[in-house]
């Protein structure tokens, strides 16, 4: 039986928190000097535990594992969101160098913007062959506006290859990460073998009125492209709880009013909004409710509104022998204090599930916090939760 090193695997963590520390939390944002730094200070770990570090030219870090036979995918990602925390993703990157300390036959690996600075899962898709030329040439920082061309080129990664990954290589991938939710916690549980991980559609709603002037505008003459936005969401609202499942949640990340002043009607609104599921005919029904909504505010109101899909992402299910593994390594190392769930988040465990087999396991979130610098876990169930996916790649690795 392989032995993870916790006390290592815990130290690690606790170094990789130094890199853009905040408050207790992280701020290390896709190609930003301290996510870079963090890249740099992953290889040089990678080296130590006997594997072949590079990067590619979107900022994936791959330890290979230079042995022959069958090999496990471990990791997940190190950059954060602005100001949020520490274990988010940079927990499965270091269990992966905690397996391959023990001496198990894994290559680790930290998949790119999978918190979307530049756009959504960049790394992951890289690494399936799915993100084009193209599509780089259009990305921009959702926050400062900067080409993702300019981005690579500043961080040192402009003209080297995007390999993608053979997936006859691997057996299988495997996600630790926190859960990011209270589940766990409010069950007094210490470990998640999640089901599946939801699909998140994501749109865009532009909805055009006329910018006028706050006090020569009377209300009947006024075409208020905020007022319209505003009814719509409430609409949505009201309606979606009536066609949700168990876990469908609901987002308005974005309200932006153009001009955007005091004294001035609004003449356009751009919304930012998503919904979430595990079943795609559930996301299916969702999507025709929300045309239909869109259509009854356009015979409403005289601010017309139109729809736009951003990314429509597909769900995915966890491999039941990989799942089996994690269940039959929860028991044995924490019995009776585990249990079976799905994943609300999107990780990049839901793209490696398209070409290879997949699995995740979640740790408690304290108070259920994440994307904050605040986010926090126990200790004892952090060293459980790798000592778990240890156990479980080695009865994968059997099976």
């Amino acid at each position: 039986m392989a032995r993870i090193d916790t006390d290592r695997f815990l130290r690690d963590l606790h170094e990789l928190r130094q890199i853009g520390r905040f408050r207790t939390g992280v701020h290390r944002p896709t190609y930003s000097p301290q996510d870079m730094q963090a890249r740099r200070w992953l290889m040089e770990r990678m080296a130590e535990c006997g594997l072949e570090p590079s990067i590619d030219g979107i900022g994936n870090v791959l330890g290979r594992h230079p042995g022959p036979g069958p090999k496990l995918l471990v990791g997940s990602h190190i950059e954060t969101q602005n100001e949020a925390g520490w274990l988010d993703g940079a927990l499965g990157v270091v269990a992966g160098l905690a397996l391959a300390r023990a001496g198990l036959p894994v290559d680790v690996v930290a998949c790119a913007d999978e918190e979307g600075h530049y756009g959504g899962f960049l790394g992951s898709r890289s690494l399936l062959g799915e993100l084009s030329e193209a599509e780089i040439d259009a990305a921009r920082n959702r926050t400062t506006g900067q080409p993702l061309r300019e981005a690579l080129a500043e961080a040192g990664l402009a003209g080297l290859p995007r390999p993608a990954l053979d997936p006859a290589r691997y057996k299988g991938f495997f996600e630790l990460h926190i859960e990011q939710g209270t589940q766990l916690e409010q069950a007094g549980l210490r470990a998640g073998v999640v089901t599946g991980i939801v699909a998140i559609w994501q749109w865009k709603i532009v909805i055009e009125g006329q910018q006028d002037h706050a006090g020569g505008t009377t209300m009947a003459e006024r075409r208020d492209a905020g007022l319209t936005a505003i009814r719509l969401l409430a609409a949505i609202d009201a309606e979606f709880p009536r066609h949700v499942g168990e876990r469908t949640t609901w987002t308005t990340g974005r309200i932006t009013l153009d001009p955007g002043a005091p004294s001035i009607i609004p003449g356009r609104a751009e919304i930012l909004f998503q919904f979430r599921d595990l079943s795609e005919e559930k996301l299916r029904e969702l999507e025709a409710v929300l045309r239909r909504l869109i259509q009854e505010s356009n015979r409403r109101e005289r601010c017309p509104a139109t729809l736009h899909a951003l990314s429509l992402s597909k769900p995915a299910l966890c491999d039941p022998t990989m799942m089996r593994c994690l269940e039959e390594a929860a028991e044995a190392l924490a019995p009776g204090a585990w249990q079976r769930m799905p994943s609300g988040a999107g990780h990049d465990a839901q793209y490696m599930a398209r070409i290879m087999p997949a699995a995740m396991l979640f740790t408690p979130s304290i108070g259920g916090i994440s994307h904050h610098w605040s986010e926090d876990t126990k200790e004892e169930d952090l060293v459980l939760g790798v000592s778990i996916l240890g156990e479980a790649a080695e009865r994968y690795l059997r099976a």
